[in-house]
């Protein structure tokens, strides 16, 4: 049933998709949004009718165009639904997919004027709050919203403030850290690319 097959080599970024319960976790690659939506639909034995939405598994953020697409890193874990499917968090409740901030500007007398709007950063401190241990697998976009966060922006959703302030300094460190092993990396990779150095 779990057969291991080899991805022809070239073909894109590697990515780790999830099904909607989590049930199901492959590993793909795979080098535009379409290919991928395309390949996690065969690998998940996903009906052929219906609309696969793509959205980050650790906050159900939509990536739904190839530019956002270009900016995932490696091994990203994304969550594929099916139809009208919902991103949920672990072990919570079913959430919105996405949180549209810019559309809600100009509501003048709108249904969503009572309501204050939320901020992309709601479901992914939630989260967080939830389990801490999933700052490791956050993007440097994550990180980097993480760590520029007013901790009293937030309080009405985690009233814990010590816990946000934590949550920010920690983002930091590991913003560094990430963008310092990047850049060892990236010159790895122009060594490796301009042919072998020197041989001990």
């Amino acid at each position: 049933m779990a057969e291991m097959s080899v991805m022809p080599h070239g073909s894109g970024n590697p990515y780790k998709i999830v099904d909607h319960a989590r049930e199901r976790r492959k590993g793909i690659t795979a080098s535009s949004l379409e290919e991928l939506t395309n390949t996690a639909r065969s690998r998940l034995a996903l009906p052929d009718d219906g609309q696969l939405t793509i959205v980050l598994e650790q906050d159900g953020t939509e990536i739904d165009d190839e530019e956002y697409f270009a900016t995932l890193e490696k091994n990203t874990s994304l969550m594929v639904l099916h139809g009208d499917q919902k991103w949920m968090a672990i072990g919570g409740n079913p959430t919105s997919r996405y949180i549209v901030v810019d559309d809600v500007d100009h509501a003048e007398g709108s249904r969503g004027d009572s309501r204050r709007r939320r901020s992309p950063l709601e479901p992914l401190v939630s989260s967080l709050h939830g389990d801490p241990t999933h700052i490791s697998l956050l993007g440097g976009h994550d990180l980097e919203m993480l760590s520029d966060m007013d901790p009293d922006s937030l309080a009405d959703i985690i009233p814990d403030k010590l816990f946000l302030e934590q949550l920010k300094e920690a983002s930091g460190r590991f913003l560094v850290e990430k963008r310092q092993a990047q850049e060892s990396m990236a010159l790895l990779q122009m060594y490796a690319t301009g042919g072998e150095m020197e041989r001990a």
